[in-house]
Parts: structure tokens; C-alpha cells; sequence
């Protein structure tokens, strides 16, 4: 057993569950016990005061006043000028304490006997009361000297001096003890007043050193206890079974004497207990014994009943320490069969995967799943002997071990090890599988594609010129295509959905090319039954017909292959449209759906001379295709809606979602409610209702349009719906849903689906749109198929705008994103025409471009560096030229790919070098259509204000306005170059395609600028 792993035991069995209860109790006990010793006792001990407190400097007699004000006792002390400041303001304190324990914020009365002493002696007194005193003082009562003398020099010198006195503390003048029986009662006072409360200064004394001794003793114990309970939850667990003996002599040895200590202090607060109780019951008067009896008694049996809880903490912390070292050997035994069955199971595991599924051909598919098979009886063994393991393992948790946690975790670990191993060979052999039942159709279907070329290349063609040779023709193709393999009327697309697991690039190349033969061989059955079922249905006198070319060459056994219809071999789209959707449920409903369409047409169709289908059919067949697909998608987003996204506020599911994940559906999911309820209320219902009139499609999709635009939205979610997909992916919740939906694909699949529908429709706009040449709505198809195109262009644009950063404006006031590229970008920052030779010097920068109604950003890209599965691109922003101070130029000599971007009167120069000319003239294209726009907007703009139409009315030629073309170009070429005016101080000039080359010297100079408008 390793260190690590030791160390990990020696946490968990620390953390054990009970345990810390038992010693969370402990604290707890010892911290009730701490708050009492605070009631009990004060911070100002007597032995600190004692020698002061003796010498009755100050007392407190335990009578009341005002209000239950305490009353504090400062008898007639020669003494009391001669005591510190400190050790005065200490017995403040300390006096001060004991009732505010007991009652926070009570107030206090002094009465200050002064009958034998001066009025120096009063003042003097007064005053370091009102500096020493740290209570809540109500009232001070002095009882004044009686001599005559100093009677009237008090009097007098207390006149003078009460002002000062009385901002400071409430004084009161007595006479003698009958004025002090106005504010205090008789009761309240002792004896030395003329009152009847009894007061035993001695009996005081000894009452308080007993209560702090006992409350000392009570606190050392306790930290005892804690300290004691601290370091056996804390003890490190040794490894060897002699040291957890050592360890365990140790600890009873200590827990023994701290027991004795227990009882001693418990005998001890007993006996102070006895004393209180009969004080409290031969004592009938009302001092502050009395009263601290009340409190003193309650306080020490609730120490003794605290001590007593604590002791009992303690017993039961200890002894579930002490069963934990008994069995930590049981749990190093098991960790050492769980270490060599771990061994096991990753040597298992290591064998898995190095068997490898990398298999092309069946042979290949064989050999593997013969090894695989053997991997799995050996396995199997290995997992039994774990489950022993893991049983072994919940009977000692079910004995409540110490840790539980970590055993459950061990067994755990061993069973994720099992399921793991399990679900890695049941993944391979069913991957292997599929990849069997794969390689079995394609080459079926490879089969069946050969047998169809040859029956064509065998049927004699003067035996089908007879009506009756054109019969048995056509039912030996018919009879042929009753025997086509599932797989091809599946379709291209189910296979590679149902195969998505298997299917590899050299397997995708396969299929496209089995698929593209069958698309081929399908054509030429179709033109075949054509030609016969004219010569079958022909009453007249019959056509001899001439022989495909194919049939006069030499019999192959593959004449699909031949050089001669290496162009007629093309996959059409419409051959794959029927019956998607009922290809899920049957074998072979394709076929059945496509020929029943057939008999329904054939008396009114009118065959062209090449025999293919009429457009009007085909139409319906796409359109079908299109509500079936329609119908799909959106039982598919109500199945996710339903089976995953409402499922995570399903109770009996919440233990296996992270709450995390929870409150984040929105961001895993995006808007695909709002695209649901879409599709499933309004669009569908637009599309069933154009099943009979296909020209009305593009009219439909034109006016939902901006509904389309939520599909922004979702693909730009798309990333963080990634992240979340990739981060959670392994949560049983997805799992358990799945299972319920019997799903073959994972949630991430399904998610999926709003972006591949999304380029779907494009693609079924243009087959309807090959079959509606100048029909009736072929120009709403045209655009419509265009809106879907700038949808998807809009959205993949919009993707990378999310990208940007550094951008410190608001991007949406730049308007919408138009286009978005990568160029290689020279600048200068001169006035006038730049030297093509000074910019070949520099290294180009390498930029994104992105192109906004109002401006026009250039960024630089950079790749985030991570895992392949997480790298996305990112563009750093780092210039915004405003539309209405930019210009361009078409051409630059020397490089068909580059153009210039001049900005604010060329005083920054922009050399771009596009990918493609194709590249350079869309961005001019859509840069000119800018500009244009804007020119038109001012020219409005200035027909609106009257003084600005008279001054357009001065410029309207570029001649006028002081715009002409370069030097070297005749003005006969004015019609190759474009002029438009920007803004008062910009314009454009668009070259022509092939200037005139000139050298350097010959360029021309700056013109100047144009006059600005008013």
C-alpha cells in the first residue's frame, strides 16, 4: 500500500462521519461550559484586588436603589486619597462586574460617607470617582461632615463646585442618614445607614474566592478535554499493527488520568454546591449573599450538569477513536486486495486497448472480433473475483467502519474500474459489429450495382423491339429492383446517421462511391425502362430503336466503368428525396411510395425523349421530401425539449443533475423552444399547405424570412452550448434520458439539428428550383433561395463577430455584419499616392476584415491554445474606418489581387492583397454598393435644404467638381472610370481594368481636395 494512499486513509478516517460528530459535540460542550465560566466569574479576579477588597475600601452591600440600581458602599476610609489610580479603578471594576454579569446595563448608586471628613477630602473624592468609575453611574449620595465647620465650608465650597460635578455625575448633598432614606429604602441599607439589611464583609470574600476557584478548576479541565480530544483527532494512523498498539496504550493511559481529574473537580463543585444551599436556607436576609446564591447556585449546577455533558462527549469520542484503530487493520488487509485487483483490471484494460478496431475490410472485421471475444472470457473471470472484492467491501461498511466513505469509495472505484473494462469491450464489439453489418451491405449493394450493370449489358436489343420483348424486358428489371439491398433505398444521408459511429473517411469515400455507382446504374434503369415502356405502350406501327452506345462496346462484367459514361454518371438529388421519413419504419418503403406516385401520374405525364421523369413530378417528390423532413425535425425538437430539457425540473431526476447545470438549460439548450414553436405552429403548417402547388414554396419562405433569424441566435449560443455539452457530458442524467428516449445518438447529435436543417432547406430550394424554369414562382424560389443563402452567410458571419475583442464601442450601432475575410494588408500613413516599391519592402500584416453598413474593422486573428476539441479563434481589434471617410481603388499594378483602401483623403493608405480575385471582387462589389448608397443619401439630403440644392446645382460633373482621372488615361476613357462622391472632402475613384503603365515619376500628383458642401 503506497503512501498516497495511506495518507488518503489517514484524512478520511479523521473525517470519519461519527467521529466528528462525537468530537463536534465535545467542542460544543466544552464551548456552553466556557459561556457559563464567563457568567460566573469576571475578567478582574480577587486576587488581583484583594488586598483593597479586604480593606472594605469599597463594598457592595447588596441593596437597591432607584430603578434596582446597584448600591456600591464607600465607608469613611482614611486611606482611600492614598490608593493608586489603577488599583482604584480596578476595584471599580471589579465590583462593577459581578452584577453586570448578571444583568448588562444596570445602573449603580454610591453612597460616600464623608460625616467625619473635610470638604478638601470630598472634592477630592468627587473627583476621582467621576475619573475611575467604569459603570453606568445613576446617582452619588454624600453625606456631608457634621461638624459645623466643615458643614458650612461644604456647603459653601459644593455651591461653587456643583456646577462642575453635576456635568460629569449626578451629585446629592445629604445632611445626615434620614435625608439618605429618601432615595434608598430602609431595608436597602445596612446598619452603619439606620437600615435593616444585614451585611457580612468577611462572609463576601470567602463566597467570591470559592466561586472563581471552582470556575478555575472547571476551565483547566475543560481545556484539558478539548486538547486531549484535539490530538486524537488529529493522531496520525501508523502503518504497522504494533505502533497502532503503542498508540492506543498511550491514549487509554492519558484518557484514565483526565477522569480522575473529572471526578476530583465534580467532588469539588459538589461541595460548593452543599455550602450555597445552606447559606441560602439559614440566611433570611437580603445582602448580596442572598443574591448570589440565587445566581451562584444556578450557575454551578448548570457548570456541574455542562461538566458532567462534557465528560460524557468526551467518553463517547473516545471510545469511537478507540474502535477506529481496531479497525484500521481491517482496512489495510482490504486495501491490499483492492491494490492487486486494481492491477488486474488495468492490466485488462491496457490489453483493451491496445486491441485495435481500425478495420477496412471484413477479414479484418473477423479477426478482430475472434480477439475481442477472447479479451472478454478472460475479463469476465477478473470481474467476478471483484465483485468478491466489493462485497467484501459493503460488509464492512455495513458494520459501520470508521471509513465508510472510503471503503464505499474503493468498491466504487472497483466497479467503475468493471463497468469501465465492461463498457469499452461491449463498445468495441458492438462498433466492430456495426462495422460487420457495414462492410456486409456495401458489399451487397456493390454486388447488386454490378448484377443491374450487366443485366443491362445482356438484354439483347432486337429481342426488346417486340411490344412483347419490351414486356419481358421491363419485368426483368423489375424483378431485378425487387431484390435491391435496403441499404440503397435507405439513402445516403440515413446511413451515414444510422453508421455514425463506424463510419471513417476511407468508409465515407466508399459509400459515396457505392452510392454514386447505384446512382448511376438507377439512371441508366430508369432511361432503360423509358425506352421500353414506349415500345410497350406504342399501338402504331412500332420505332425501331436505336442501341445505347454501351450495348455495341464488348461485355463486361462492370460496364459502369466505361470511359463513355464517365459523364452521364451524376447523382441527382431527386432520386433520394421520397420517403425519407418512412425509410425509419419499414425496409423497403421507398421504392413502393415512388412507384405508387408513378401509377398515379402515368396517364397524364408526357414523356420527354430521353425518357426522364416530368418536372411536375419530380417537383412533388422534392416537395414531399420536404414536409416528411419537416415533420421529422420537429418531432426530433420536441422529443429534446421534452425528454432532456424538461426532465431537469423532474424531482426524481435531481440527484443525478448537478444543480450547476440546472440553472444553465438556457445556455445548453439556447433558443430551440422558441425555433420549435416555430416550425411546429407556423411553418409546418405553411409547407403542408404548398403540398399541391410546389411553385408556392419560395413565396412561403419569403414571409417568414425574419422568423429565420432566431437561427442566429441559436448558432451563436453554439459555442457555450459546446463547452457546457463537453464539461457535463458524462453526467448519468443524460444517460438515464437517453435510455428513456432510446436514442442511438447522444444529446450533442440532437443539438445539432437546428444547423444542419438550416443548410438542408437551401439544398431542397435548388432542386425545386431546377425543376421550375420559367414556371409559375420561380423568381419567389430564386429569392428565396437567395434570402436562405444570406441567412446562412449572416449566421456564419455573426459567428465570427461574437470573436471579437478590444472592440471598445457598441458593434451593433456599426450596423449589420455584411461580409468578413482574412487579407494581407500593407499600410501607409502618407499624403498622396504611396510607391508600390516602398510597400514591397515591409512584411504584410495579416488581418481580418469585417465589413459593416457604417464601418469597417480590421482585426488580428489568433488561435486560443487548448485542446484541439476547445481551439476557436478569436480577433483582437485594432482599426475602425468609418464608411464616410473611406475610398477605394480597384486595381493596383502588379498584383490582379490587391486593391486599395484610402481613408480621411488618403492620409492612411490600406494596400489589401485578397486569397482570389473572385475574394477581391466581391469586397469591391460590396464595397461600391456602400458607397453608392451613401452618395445617394447625401444627394437627398441636399435636394431637401434649398442652399444645398443651389450648390449641388454648381457641381454636377466630375469635370466641374475638380475630379479627373490620372494621368495617362485619354478623356475618351472617362466611360472605363468610375467617380463617386463620399462626403465633403472624399471620393472614390475606380480604375479601369488595364491603366496604362507609367513609371513612378510619371504618377500622379494629389489633386486637390473637392469643395465641401453647405
Amino acid at each position: 500500500m503506497g503512501p498516497a494512499s495511506l495518507q488518503e486513509e489517514r484524512e478520511l478516517g479523521k473525517e470519519s462521519k461519527e467521529e466528528m460528530e462525537s468530537y463536534r459535540c465535545l467542542l460544543q460542550a466544552g464551548s456552553q461550559l466556557q459561556s457559563t465560566l464567563q457568567q460566573v466569574t469576571v475578567p478582574v479576579s480577587l486576587k488581583e484586588v484583594g488586598g483593597y477588597i479586604e480593606k472594605q475600601v469599597a463594598y457592595l452591600s447588596g441593596g437597591r436603589g432607584e430603578d434596582s440600581s446597584v448600591i456600591i458602599t464607600l465607608p469613611e476610609c482614611s486611606a482611600f486619597s492614598d490608593i493608586p489610580e489603577d488599583a482604584l479603578a480596578k476595584v471599580f471594576t471589579y465590583l462593577t462586574l459581578i452584577p453586570r454579569t448578571r444583568q448588562p446595563g444596570v445602573k449603580f448608586i454610591i453612597i460616600l460617607d464623608r460625616r467625619l471628613d473635610t470638604w478638601a477630602s470630598i472634592k477630592a473624592a468627587l473627583a476621582r470617582i467621576a475619573a475611575s468609575f467604569p459603570g453606568n453611574l445613576h446617582l452619588v449620595l454624600v453625606l456631608r461632615p457634621t461638624s459645623f465647620f466643615h458643614r458650612t465650608v461644604t456647603d459653601i465650597g459644593f455651591r461653587f463646585s456643583q456646577d462642575d460635578f453635576m456635568l460629569k455625575m449626578p451629585v446629592v448633598m445629604l445632611s445626615s442618614v434620614t435625608d439618605l432614606l429618601r432615595y434608598i429604602d430602609e431595608n436597602q441599607l445596612t446598619s452603619e445607614f439606620g437600615g435593616t439589611l444585614d451585611y457580612c464583609h468577611s462572609d463576601w470574600i470567602v463566597l467570591r474566592t470559592a466561586i472563581e476557584s471552582f470556575a478555575v478548576t472547571v476551565k483547566d479541565i475543560a481545556q484539558m478535554l478539548q486538547g486531549f480530544g484535539t490530538e486524537l483527532a488529529e493522531a496520525e494512523l501508523p502503518d504497522e499493527g504494533k505502533a497502532i498498539e503503542h498508540l492506543l496504550e498511550t491514549h487509554t493511559a492519558k484518557y484514565k488520568k483526565l477522569k480522575d481529574a473529572i471526578r476530583s473537580v465534580s467532588k469539588e463543585g459538589c461541595h460548593l454546591l452543599s455550602n450555597l444551599e445552606t447559606t441560602g436556607k439559614d440566611d433570611d436576609s437580603q445582602w448580596d449573599v442572598k443574591l448570589d446564591w440565587e445566581t451562584v447556585q444556578s450557575s454551578s449546577v448548570r457548570l456541574l450538569a455542562q461538566l458532567r455533558d462534557m465528560e460524557l462527549a468526551f467518553d463517547g469520542f473516545f471510545e469511537k477513536h478507540h474502535l477506529k484503530l481496531h479497525q484500521y487493520l481491517q482496512l489495510l488487509r482490504y486495501e491490499q486486495s483492492f491494490k492487486e485487483m486494481e492491477l488486474c483490471l488495468e492490466h485488462l484494460m491496457q490489453q483493451e486497448r491496445e486491441l485495435s478496431i481500425n478495420v477496412s475490410t471484413l477479414a479484418q472485421t473477423e479477426q478482430a472480433l475472434k480477439r475481442l471475444d477472447s479479451l472478454e472470457s478472460n475479463a469476465q473471470e477478473v470481474i467476478s473475483r471483484a465483485q468478491i472484492i466489493i462485497l467484501h467491501g459493503h460488509q464492512l461498511s455495513a458494520g459501520h467502519h470508521y471509513a465508510m466513505a472510503l471503503i464505499m469509495q474503493r468498491c466504487n472505484e472497483l466497479r467503475h474500474h468493471c463497468d469501465t473494462l465492461s463498457a469499452a469491450l461491449k463498445s468495441k464489439h458492438s462498433f466492430l459489429m456495426q462495422m460487420h453489418q457495414l462492410l456486409l451491405c456495401l458489399g451487397q449493394a456493390q454486388t447488386w450495382c454490378d448484377d443491374g450493370a450487366y443485366l443491362l449489358a445482356n438484354q439483347l436489343v432486337d429481342k426488346s423491339q417486340s411490344k412483347e420483348g419490351a414486356q419481358i424486358a421491363l419485368r426483368e428489371i423489375d424483378k431485378f429492383l425487387e431484390g435491391a439491398p435496403s441499404m440503397l433505398s435507405s439513402g445516403h444521408d440515413f446511413l451515414a446517421m444510422e453508421y455514425e459511429a463506424v463510419i471513417t473517411p476511407h468508409l465515407q469515400t466508399q459509400i459515396g462511391n457505392v452510392f454514386e455507382k447505384h446512382a448511376a446504374v438507377q439512371q441508366m434503369i430508369q432511361n432503360r425502362q423509358a425506352c421500353l415502356r414506349k415500345l410497350a405502350d406504342r399501338h402504331v406501327r412500332p420505332i425501331q430503336l436505336v442501341a445505347p452506345r454501351p450495348e455495341n462496346q464488348p461485355r463486361s462484367k462492370s460496364p459502369l466503368f466505361s470511359p463513355k459514361h464517365g459523364d452521364g454518371l451524376k447523382f441527382t438529388f431527386d432520386i433520394s428525396l421520397p420517403g425519407k421519413k418512412s425509410s425509419r419504419k419499414s425496409p423497403n418503403p421507398r421504392k413502393i411510395e415512388v412507384m405508387h406516385d408513378y401509377q398515379e401520374s402515368r396517364s397524364c405525364v408526357s414523356y420527354s425523349l430521353d425518357g426522364d421523369d416530368s418536372p411536375d413530378l419530380l417537383k412533388r417528390h422534392v416537395m414531399r421530401e420536404l414536409i416528411e423532413t419537416e415533420r421529422i425535425y420537429v418531432e426530433e425538437l420536441l422529443s429534446v425539449l421534452l425528454g432532456y430539457r424538461a426532465e431537469m425540473d423532474n424531482p426524481s431526476l435531481s440527484t443525478l443533475l448537478p444543480p450547476i447545470l440546472r440553472s444553465k438549460k438556457d445556455i445548453l439548450f439556447g433558443n430551440m423552444p422558441e425555433i420549435y414553436n416555430f416550425h411546429s405552429r407556423v411553418f409546418l403548417q405553411d409547407l403542408e399547405g404548398c403540398l399541391e402547388a410546389p411553385e408556392a414554396v419560395g413565396t412561403c419562405f419569403l414571409h417568414r424570412k425574419e422568423s429565420f433569424q432566431m437561427y442566429e441566435m441559436y448558432c451563436q449560443n453554439k459555442p457555450r452550448s459546446e463547452a457546457l455539452w463537453r464539461q457535463f457530458s458524462e453526467c448519468p442524467f443524460f444517460s438515464e434520458c437517453q435510455k428513456k428516449l432510446e436514442h442511438k445518438l447522444g444529446l450533442d447529435s440532437y443539438l445539432l439539428k437546428p444547423v444542419q436543417r438550416l443548410t438542408k432547406y437551401q439544398l431542397l430550394l435548388k432542386e425545386l428550383l431546377k425543376y421550375s424554369q420559367d414556371c409559375e414562382g420561380s423568381s419567389e424560389l430564386q429569392e428565396a433561395l437567395t434570402a436562405m443563402l444570406d441567412l446562412l452567410k449572416s449566421v456564419n458571419d455573426s459567428m465570427h463577430q461574437i470573436a471579437i475583442t478590444g472592440y471598445e464601442g457598441e458593434i451593433c450601432e456599426l450596423g449589420r455584419v455584411l461580409m468578413q475575410g482574412s487579407f494581407s494588408v500593407w499600410i501607409s500613413h502618407k499624403r498622396g499616392p504611396t510607391r508600390m516599391k516602398e510597400l514591397a519592402r515591409f512584411k504584410p500584416m495579416q488581418r481580418h476584415f469585417f465589413l459593416y453598413e457604417r464601418a469597417l474593422l480590421l482585426c488580428k486573428r489568433r488561435e486560443d491554445h487548448g485542446d484541439s476539441s476547445d481551439k476557436t479563434p478569436s480577433y483582437s481589434f485594432k482599426h475602425c474606418l468609418k464608411m464616410t471617410a473611406v475610398g477605394i481603388t480597384e486595381n493596383v499594378k502588379g498584383d490582379v489581387k490587391k486593391f486599395e483602401i484610402w481613408y480621411s483623403g488618403r492620409e492612411e493608405v490600406y494596400v489589401v492583397q485578397a486569397p482570389t480575385v473572385e475574394v477581391k471582387m466581391a469586397w469591391l462589389n460590396e464595397l461600391r454598393r456602400i458607397l453608392t448608397n451613401q452618395q445617394k443619401l447625401l444627394r437627398d439630403e441636399a435636394h431637401q435644404h434649398g442652399p444645398l440644392a443651389e450648390h449641388m446645382q454648381l457641381s454636377p460633373s466630375l469635370t466641374e467638381r475638380g475630379m479627373r482621372p490620372s494621368r495617362g488615361v485619354s478623356r475618351g476613357c472617362l466611360s472605363g472610370l468610375d467617380f463617386v462622391s463620399l462626403s465633403s472632402d472624399v471620393f472614390l475613384c475606380l480604375r479601369s481594368q488595364s491603366p496604362r503603365p507609367r513609371s513612378p515619376r510619371q504618377w500622379p500628383r494629389p489633386r486637390p481636395r473637392c469643395s465641401k458642401l453647405h
